[in-house]
């Protein structure tokens, strides 16, 4: 038997930021030299005296650097970036080539990783992408989304940004949800002292929860703007007359501003202020997390002091978008001294719970196994999952003559349907597009999609009679509408005072239990949990993980696929039971592709806990093809055939 060679995994970093994240990536493929050979590249704020020579951490870490690129061009001003990605840009096929990885990671949102993914991209380098899909505010969402499009693999931190890259229209068979590789180093148990660490980079006086770490970087959107929150937030710490370790700012564009206004207001010789270049992130972490607060618009703010419950001040728009805990209070418009300082006030010597948005500590196996699943042998060049599009039209001789249509309406809990039928209930042509969260945007989709469908008709030779909606209540052949026109809401009947989250905003909704996306959500954390697949299933690489896949695992004895159906199901049967009892119907359908799953499930359950005159009414499930458009097309047609009759 031929065993399968080594993966070549380069990982490249730019910054002491970047390199928090990778080197418990970089430890993972060191400690598996029969899977994979590791490749280390060191460019970018890593080899600038300024900032620390940073690269010197990683040799101290025991990792062999393959190659040191120099490709900062100073200046710290916006030309001075695009000078940076255009001079690694020139450096960088050389190393590539000579490197010849069959993996580059590549983390993040900074320009210099812009330029790595552009350069391997373009030289036929599969990349893996940490971190992406996330939101935040200035140009590095740009940079951001433009790496994750020029890379093959994802591997992301949190469920918003899963959901954020495949509307982004990536494989989402290519997209891990890993959680931040950094939780894996800051949920581990540590044996240094922090009271040592404190004392070493604050002095001997200063005791836990008693100082403040402050970290502001240029927001190179509004390089003006930045200095200044800059200097407030100084003045505020001046004022506040606490013990402060404030970092020096990134190499973006702006922090030459920055660092001459701390070196107006005398910062560096200030007895409350010990202000430092770099700091090794297992010390730095320690000092966030042991602080009273910790101020400015690093990400290190609303990403791992969370996990300590430290609190966060965020100042200005830098991470504007972000999924934070409770431990931040945002200052967005921190326009003057008293804002920031009432900040102060109200944050510093605070606890709050810890936050795990991030992560919770198994990043890098679920990364390992991923590139372990990588197979090279399969086609480079990467494809985009898009939306379905407009079919070409075709005309044929049967929409010659004039055929009177309803324009149908189904307003899912995962997706809006539109679509022309035909008075012999014949679907002439369907629509179907992800329903948005908010009333606005399903109102505005809403008459987007019915103003396509009115414009086919027409080509299609189409009438269209009137409009029907469907997801409502029909009483004595009219639709009830309530005092908002809301009536029927029936996906968000609440079977739980608590329970997941639901795209309505509140919880315990039976949508957020039993719909077609509630369950592709539990099949896909039950697979990045290698707890899905069982023996005599196979799910194919370019297969996305859906609730068919949790059905099948069920029906062959998976008990956690079991489970899963089983609340889902109980869910569905009270929200029935809860039906029953208010408008004693004298049956139930069920519709869609989970309808055969949940009949046995929900009868049981009428059973149960009906009242007695409801225990017999039966649940079967329908034949048609689209029940929810049909029936909400026939409103339209037997209202119109009842009047011209």
């Amino acid at each position: 038997m031929v065993s399968k060679r080594k993966l070549r995994v380069c990982v490249a970093t730019c910054n002491r930021a970047d390199y928090s994240k990778l080197a418990p990536i970089m430890f993972g493929l060191k400690a598996h030299p029969e899977s994979f050979e590791l490749e280390v590249m060191v460019l970018g704020s890593h080899l600038i005296d300024d900032y620390g020579n940073t690269f010197r951490m990683i040799e101290q870490d025991d990792f062999d650097v393959s190659s040191k690129l120099h490709t900062i061009v100073r200046g710290e001003d916006e030309a001075a970036m695009v000078e940076s990605v255009g001079l690694a840009l020139v450096k960088l096929p050389d190393v590539l080539q000579r490197l010849r990885p069959d993996i580059l990671v590549v983390h993040g949102d900074r320009f210099d990783a812009l330029a790595l993914a552009t350069a391997a991209a373009l030289m036929n380098i599969r990349i893996l992408h940490l971190e992406g899909g996330e939101v935040s505010g200035t140009i590095d969402d740009s940079i951001r989304h433009a790496i994750s499009k020029l890379s093959h693999y994802h591997a992301c931190c949190t469920r918003s940004a899963e959901q954020h890259l495949i509307a982004m229209c990536e494989d989402h068979s290519r997209i891990l949800l890993a959680g931040c590789p950094s939780y894996d180093k800051l949920l581990s148990p540590t044996k240094n002292n922090h009271l040592d660490t404190i004392h070493t980079w604050l002095g001997d006086m200063v005791q836990e929860n008693q100082y403040i770490v402050a970290l502001q970087h240029p927001v190179t959107t509004d390089i003006q703007g930045s200095i200044k929150i800059y200097g407030l937030m100084l003045d505020a710490l001046i004022s506040f007359n606490k013990k402060t370790l404030i970092l020096f700012p990134n190499i973006d564009a702006g922090s030459k501003g920055m660092v001459r206004v701390m070196r107006m207001k005398g910062i560096e010789q200030h007895p409350n202020f010990r202000a430092m270049k770099h700091i090794p992130f297992e010390q730095f972490i320690q000092l966030v997390a042991h602080a009273g607060c910790m101020i400015g618009n690093s990400s290190c703010g609303v990403r791992e002091a969370g996990a300590y419950g430290t609190p966060v001040i965020n100042l200005g728009s830098r991470q504007t978008g972000r999924e934070t805990g409770e431990n931040v209070l945002h200052v967005r418009d921190a326009d003057t001294h008293n804002k920031i300082y009432h900040a102060l006030e109200l944050q510093f010597g605070k606890r709050y719970p810890c936050s795990k948005i991030y992560g919770d500590g198994n990043a890098v196996p679920r990364i390992l196994k991923f590139l372990r699943s990588i197979k090279l042998d399969e086609p480079l060049q990467k494809s985009f999952c898009f939306p379905p599009v407009k079919e070409a039209f075709s005309q044929d001789i049967d929409h010659i003559l004039e055929t009177q249509c309803a324009l149908a309406v189904d307003l899912g809990g995962t997706n809006l349907r539109v679509a022309i039928v035909s008075m012999r209930g014949k679907i002439m042509r369907k629509y179907c597009k992800p329903n948005p969260k908010t009333y606005e945007s399903r109102i505005q989709l809403i008459l987007s999609m019915s103003q396509d469908a009115i414009q086919d008709a027409v080509r299609l030779n189409c009438r269209i009679l009137g409009v029907g909606i469907g997801g409502g209540i029909v009483h004595h052949h009219e639709l009830v509408h309530g005092s908002t026109f809301c009536a029927g809401e029936l996906g968000h009947i609440m079977v739980s005072l608590d329970g997941p989250e639901c795209m309505c905003g509140s919880r315990g909704c039976v949508e957020a239990y039993a719909s077609g996306m509630a369950l592709q959500r539990e099949a896909k954390r039950l697979h990045d949990e290698d707890l899905l697949i069982t023996e005599g299933m196979e799910l194919k690489k370019v297969e996305a993980v859906s609730a068919v896949h949790l059905i099948s695992a069920a029906q062959q004895g998976n008990a956690k696929a079991q489970a899963v159906l089983k609340t889902a199901s109980t869910a569905l049967g009270v929200a029935v039971v809860n039906i029953l009892h208010m408008t004693n119907p004298s049956l139930v359908i069920l519709s869609g592709v989970l309808a055969s799953y949940y009949q046995s499930p929900v009868q049981d359950i009428i059973s149960q806990r009906a009242l007695a005159s409801s225990q017999g009414i039966k649940v079967v499930t329908s034949d048609l093809e689209e029940p929810a458009l049909l029936g909400a097309a026939s409103m339209v047609l037997d209202y119109t055939t009842r009047r011209s009759c």
